[in-house]
């Protein structure tokens, strides 16, 4: 049994002190897997030195986080298409990109031109999304909407929406990514994981935050993987080696993993 971790900033600093550790403990919780998302150009060089430690393990995306998109978001876009034009790199997805405007709506309008942009670039280099929605999920899927084709595809990160939405965003080509929210009594992400397909859904831990309920309040780490896949198990009445072989095809099919 292994488990593919869709969504994880194991280079932040919050793991400076104990990276290999964290990643010993992973790998003894049968996590094998683990896709890393990119924020903006300050986090590139120790995203990518991660990946030349571990190459069979950790796998890179490259975008512009949302709440990344500041003055100089020409700038840093200018980075990421550099970086997914070299032909020496290899990256899984776009992402993580998306709309924030929990944290600051200053640059809602640039935000909203930089999802774009990089919805454009994926579709052109046929790459799936990962995609942050906070507070922006209806604004999010208004926009893929506009731009529905059958090259789209991708994850909603930390799926946070409701059942119509999960529906929408199913029918659009993506999957749900389901991270520690769901083990947190009344989250309303229960629901949505009840009445929807395994098939449509992914793990992943969003570490170093969101921790799953019995870390709540600490660190999330790739190796709480597992309590998430439990929970999943538990809520569809299903073993959790299902849970486990089909969420890990599903990452497998998305991403192009080897």
């Amino acid at each position: 049994m292994n488990f593919v971790d869709t969504h994880t900033h194991l280079y932040a600093e919050e793991f400076d002190t104990d990276r290999n550790e964290v990643i010993h403990r992973a790998l003894e919780n049968h996590v094998s897997t683990l896709l890393l998302p990119a924020i903006d150009s300050a986090y590139h060089e120790k995203l990518l030195c991660l990946v030349s430690g571990f190459p069979e393990l950790c796998f890179p995306m490259m975008g512009l986080h949302p709440t990344s998109v500041k003055e100089n978001f020409r700038d840093e876009l200018v980075m990421v298409e550099k970086f997914l034009l070299n032909p020496n790199l290899k990256f899984y997805a776009v992402g993580e990109i998306g709309i924030d405007f929990y944290w600051d709506k200053s640059f809602e309008k640039e935000q909203k031109l930089v999802f774009v942009h990089q919805v454009e670039v994926a579709l052109s280099l046929s790459l799936p999304l990962e995609i942050h929605t906070r507070n922006s999920m209806e604004v999010t899927l208004s926009l893929l909407e506009e731009r529905k084709s059958p090259n789209l595809s991708g994850v909603f990160h930390c799926f946070s929406g409701n059942l119509d939405q999960a529906e929408r965003a199913i029918a659009l080509g993506f999957r749900l990514g389901i991270g520690g929210v769901v083990t947190y009594k009344n989250s309303g992400l229960q629901k949505v994981v009840e009445n929807t397909g395994l098939e449509h859904l992914l793990l992943e831990t969003d570490a170093p935050w969101l921790p799953p309920a019995p870390y709540r309040g600490k660190r999330n780490e790739p190796s709480y993987l597992p309590f998430i896949a439990k929970k999943i198990a538990e809520i569809k009445n299903i073993p959790l080696e299902e849970v486990a072989a089909i969420t890990s095809e599903n990452a497998r099919t998305l991403f192009k993993l080897n």
